[in-house]
This record gives C-alpha cells, sequence and structure tokens, in this order.
C-alpha cells in the first residue's frame, strides 16, 4: 500500500501540531474533572494529584519526543513498540497488544469528552433525563466523524480555530477566577489533608489518575507525524511547550474555581449535581446565568475541539498498522476522492459513541489502566532498545539527560498502575493476556513469528 502513503501530505507545521496537542489536552478535561479530583482526598490537597501528573508528563514527553522525531510515521506507538522490539518478532507482539487496547482505550478517551460535553449541555437544557443525556453524547460522536471525513489541508485550519475557542474559554475562567480569588476559600484545607498514610497515598493515586486523564494528549501530533512538516523539528518542541503551557493553564484554572465555588459545594463529585458543570456554576456565582450560559456554550466548543482533535490522530493507527500487515487490510483503505483513512475513522468513532454510554468515572479510570502496561511503559523500554540496537538511527532530538526521565516516567507509571482499583488491574492484564492468545492464534494460522522462522 505504499500508493497510500504518498498521498499523506506534510502540511502540520509548529502551530497546527501545538493547536492540536493543546486542544487535546485542555479540551473539556479541566471543567469536567476538578470535582472528581477533590472527591479523590476530600479538599484542596488534591492539586497534588495535578503536580504529580506533570512531574510524569513531563520525562514522558522527552520519550515521544525522541521517537517521534526518529520515526515520524502515521501510528505513533505502534510504529514505535514495532521498531523498538524488533519487526519480525517481540515488534510484532507489542505492536498488536498496543493496537488490541487501543481499540477500546482510545474510544473511550474520545467517549469522555462526549460524556463532558452533554453534562454541560444539562445546565442549559435542564431536566434533561439519563437517556437524553447519552443520546447527546451520541449525536456530537457523529458530527465529529461528519467534520473528519475530509481532506487534511482543511482540517488544519479546522484545528487552529477549535484552538483559539479552546483559548479564549481558559482564559476566560483564569481572568474571572484572578480578579475575583479569595485564598481563605481556594486553600480551605480540611483537619488533617496532608496526614500521610496508605489511605492518603491511595487517594494521591486516584488524584495523580485524574490529572494524568487531564495531561493525555501531548503526543498527539506523533499519531500524524507522517502529515507533520520537518518533524524533526516540530514534533519535540510541539510537545514541550504542549506541556508546560497547559500545565501552568490547569493550576491557573483549578485555583480560579475552588477561589470561587467552595469545593464543598461539589465534593464528593457523585452526590452533587452540580459538579456535572462545575465552570458554569464558576460563572454564575459571578456574573449571573445569561453570561453563564454563553460561557457554557464556549466550553462545549473547547469540549468538541478536545474531541475533534483525538479523533483525527487516532483514526491514523490502526491504519497505519492495517498498512503495516499488522492490522486488518480493511483499515488500510483511503478515501478514493480525499485520501484519507476513512474505514479507520469510522470504525474508531462509532465504537466512541458506544463508549459515551458508559459512566464518566470508569471511562476515565479504564482507560488510563489499559494503556499504561503497552504504550507507556513499553515505550519506555523501546526508546532504550532503539538506543542500543539502531545507534545509526537519525535523532534530531535526544532525551535530556538520559536516561534519568526514562527511570522518572517508569516509576510515575507504575505508581498510576498499582494504585488503581484492583478490578481494574485485574482487567488491564486481562485484557492483555486475551490479546496475546489471539495474537499467537492469528500468528499460527498466518504462519508467521514465533510458529516459523523469521525472515
Amino acid at each position: 500500500m505504499k500508493e497510500d502513503r504518498a498521498h499523506l501530505q506534510r502540511r502540520f507545521g509548529l502551530l497546527q501540531a501545538t493547536a492540536l496537542n493543546m486542544s487535546n489536552m485542555i479540551g473539556i478535561g479541566p471543567f469536567i474533572t476538578i470535582p472528581l479530583l477533590m472527591s479523590a482526598l476530600g479538599g484542596p490537597q488534591a492539586m497534588l494529584g495535578w503536580l504529580v501528573a506533570v512531574l510524569i508528563a513531563i520525562p514522558d514527553g522527552m520519550v515521544w519526543s525522541e521517537l517521534g522525531a526518529s520515526l515520524p510515521g502515521s501510528g505513533g506507538s505502534y510504529v514505535y513498540l514495532r521498531e523498538g522490539f524488533g519487526r519480525e518478532k517481540f515488534g510484532r507482539l507489542t505492536a498488536f497488544l498496543f493496537i488490541w487496547q487501543f481499540i477500546l482505550s482510545g474510544p473511550l478517551e474520545i467517549a469522555s469528552g462526549y460524556i463532558g460535553f452533554a453534562n454541560y449541555v444539562g445546565y442549559m437544557w435542564t431536566g434533561m433525563t439519563a437517556t437524553q443525556v447519552k443520546l447527546v453524547a451520541a449525536a456530537v460522536g457523529v458530527i465529529n466523524i461528519a467534520l473528519l471525513y475530509r481532506r487534511i489541508t482543511s482540517i488544519g485550519k479546522i484545528t487552529v480555530s477549535l484552538w483559539i475557542g479552546t483559548l479564549l474559554t481558559t482564559a476566560a475562567v483564569i481572568a474571572t477566577g484572578a480578579i475575583h480569588f479569595e485564598a481563605r476559600r481556594a486553600f480551605d484545607f480540611p483537619p488533617g489533608a496532608f496526614n500521610f498514610s496508605m489511605g492518603f497515598l491511595w487517594g494521591l493515586g486516584a488524584a495523580s489518575r485524574i490529572g494524568i486523564y487531564d495531561y493525555l494528549g501531548y503526543y498527539d501530533i506523533c499519531y500524524i507525524g507522517e502529515e507533520v512538516k520537518d518533524p524533526g523539528r516540530v514534533i519535540p518542541r510541539s510537545i514541550i511547550i504542549s506541556i508546560i503551557t497547559v500545565a501552568l493553564i490547569y493550576f491557573a484554572i483549578n485555583l480560579s474555581i475552588i477561589g470561587i465555588v467552595p469545593w464543598r459545594e461539589f465534593v464528593p463529585a457523585e452526590s452533587n449535581p452540580n459538579s456535572n458543570y462545575i465552570v458554569s456554576i464558576f460563572m454564575e456565582k459571578i456574573y449571573g446565568s445569561k453570561i453563564a450560559t454563553v460561557f457554557t456554550a464556549m466550553v462545549l466548543w473547547t469540549a468538541f475541539g478536545s474531541v475533534f482533535a483525538i479523533l483525527l490522530g487516532y483514526s491514523r493507527i490502526p491504519y497505519a498498522a492495517a498498512k503495516d500487515d499488522y492490522f486488518f487490510k480493511v483499515f488500510s483503505r483511503v478515501h478514493p476522492k480525499e485520501q484519507f483513512p476513512n474505514v479507520s475513522l469510522v470504525v474508531i468513532g462509532t465504537i466512541a459513541i458506544v463508549c459515551s454510554f458508559f459512566s464518566l468515572g470508569l471511562v476515565i479510570d479504564a482507560l488510563i489502566t489499559t494503556r499504561i502496561l503497552v504504550q507507556f511503559i513499553g515505550q519506555i523500554f523501546a526508546v532504550m532498545l532503539l538506543r542500543k540496537h539502531a545507534p545509526e538511527l537519525k535523532r534530531p532530538y535526544r532525551i535530556w539527560f538520559y536516561p534519568v526521565p526514562n527511570l522518572i516516567a517508569l516509576v510515575g507509571w507504575i505508581f498510576i498502575f498499582a494504585t488503581s482499583d484492583w478490578k481494574l488491574i485485574a482487567f488491564g492484564f486481562g485484557s492483555l493476556a486475551l490479546g496475546a492468545i489471539f495474537f499467537f492464534l492469528w500468528s499460527w494460522k498466518s504462519e508467521r513469528w514465533p510458529f516459523v522462522a523469521s525472515v
């Protein structure tokens, strides 16, 4: 399918790449997860979870940067794992397992944005039933697929316009918070907030897991690396700029909200309806319901920008794997006129719509847990293996202070995974075990490694 590869044009420069990453990262995340974050530790001390998350994201971003700059192809992690562990041996297994878990975790991430979008619609549409919330989420999924069903040249412009909307929305929250901020309310810590215990450690793990969810997307440009101009320069810079900028934005948004809305009004999140649209309540307290309604529309714009960016990047992953005969061939098809991976786009988008019918908390926890083992931890070892076995590989960017960032990221991911609910841990291992079984059955039937000698 080499002819398809030639049609993917390099249209994304630094501005578009950063816009894509940040639209994914900011999106609906901080607007729906602040109540969940505060509930994890029962107060403002839960902001430590975002700190832990950024301390993981920065070194992990360096891992993505080296891999993305060295191997700028469509598919991102699929390509890195395949090349790092050996294309015809363990690389086949790790790449297959990544696609296997991605078919679930990718749509789960997109679905979380659909759920958040529908929840904020509930501020304007009072009395929405649970069924209506699900139908709104599904409708957003259909519209997203329709907008992405086109050539990459116009998508770059749409991405920047959605990014501008995202920046305006977050700027409005931060500016409002700065003007009306009350430190006494923001730092209203409960008794024993920082008493270290196993309960505190597990709560910090839960808060960090939510923080990681909010930062997901700093690597989104890597999934369409084949469509990036000067990837050796653009990919690393867009990743690092995105992480640092969004970290500052998140900190400011968080302080802005809890400095105006007392955290006890939306904690615990599951028993407080206002937690579904906390930023709308935030604006209502300052400007009234009419302005809050207008701002809610801006949040919806931001939410849509996020799911748009995610589905764009993720639709390229099964496509890239299928082109290289690592996944079903039907996913390698491109639109005959517009030249984009239409089958992969529709399948991933449809599964995301189905996933949007589950609860937000379950969706977030499941997507993080299933992604850690193969993708994030796997890539840490992939970059180390590539340095050892492919020293001649061109590396426009090299990890600073290597291998220290690798070790920091590894410890961080293990902490996030180990402090998850045991059912989610079992699900993570179980899904990989099932994937391995299917891999070996597929390899046996197709007479490929490990059942025949590699070529």
